[in-house]
């Protein structure tokens, strides 16, 4: 099957399994960011095995299933556990949700990430909303092959929708959240966590943080029409001159930390969203 008919067919299986449940919004749940779901008024789980042509999330942490429901009144469909392309796995098996999710009927996507500061300005366990990113360090692009919906060359002028944005900056205000920040996100491949050098690269071209993530979901979100958002939780921090060994354990902690807050802010942006 070419990928049109695979799309149709994951959503006509998802479709008979959920007794023909309509999302309004996708959420994309990131590594140690899995409290929201204790949110969401479930009506159905699916594990991603039992999923036409999902891949397994093989990353520790990530529990794999699709998760459809209610959240601050808005219906959802939501991946606990997301793809990578430093697991083995081609752009298009990484976003091949998204476009599913899309095939559902969302109009919205919004992903979360755990990731590493480059910005001195930033802490371990600050949220960034991303206002822009940089995709070309990533090996491959998800929209190299057929256009199958949307713009062939999708403008990324405005990346991640304005509206939005300025919700998540006002729910943070008036909760006292001091440590909100708003910055540039640059997508690279994986698994190596990146040199001295290399994060020195990165910051000069502009990039706040790094992550190996949301960038392919995003561009393809954004060819085929959804408004998307991002945020991220600032893991651990990159600066070459105080470079210290990250630990996965440190970094499940940081963004356990952001966690609250993080919950706070997406339900707050689903809740004002028409």
């Amino acid at each position: 099957m070419n990928l049109s008919q695979r799309i149709n067919n994951t959503t006509n299986y998802l479709k008979e399994k959920t007794a023909d449940f309509q999302p309004q919004i996708g959420i994309i749940l990131g590594t140690g960011l899995g409290g929201l779901l204790k949110e969401i008024e479930v009506a159905y789980e699916i594990p991603y095995s039992d999923i036409p042509d999902f891949v397994e999330a093989t990353v520790e942490f990530h529990s794999g299933k699709l998760v459809f429901g209610t959240l601050s009144g808005k219906k959802v469909v939501c991946m606990s556990g997301r793809f990578h392309y430093y697991e083995g796995y081609s752009m298009e098996q990484v976003t091949f949700p998204v476009r599913v999710m899309d095939s559902l009927g969302i109009k919205r996507l919004l992903i979360s990430n755990a990731c590493g500061g480059m910005n001195p300005d930033f802490k371990e366990s600050d949220l960034m909303i991303i206002d822009d990113h940089i995709s070309l360090f990533l090996p491959e692009n998800p929209l190299v092959g057929e256009c199958i919906k949307g713009d062939r060359f999708p403008d990324m002028s405005a990346p991640y929708d304005a509206e939005m944005i300025q919700i998540a900056q006002d729910i943070a205000t008036e909760n006292s959240f001091d440590r909100v920040q708003q910055g540039v996100y640059v997508s690279v491949s994986g698994p190596a966590l990146e040199s001295k050098a290399e994060y020195r690269l990165l910051r000069l071209v502009g990039a706040d943080a790094v992550g190996m993530s949301t960038v392919p979901e995003a561009l393809v979100a954004i060819q085929v029409g959804l408004k998307v958002f991002a945020i991220s939780v600032i893991t651990d921090m990159c600066i070459p001159e105080t470079l210290k060994k990250a630990k996965i354990e440190d970094i499940l902690n940081a963004a356990y930390a952001a966690e609250p807050q993080m919950t706070t802010i997406i339900k707050g942006v689903l809740e004002r969203v028409k």
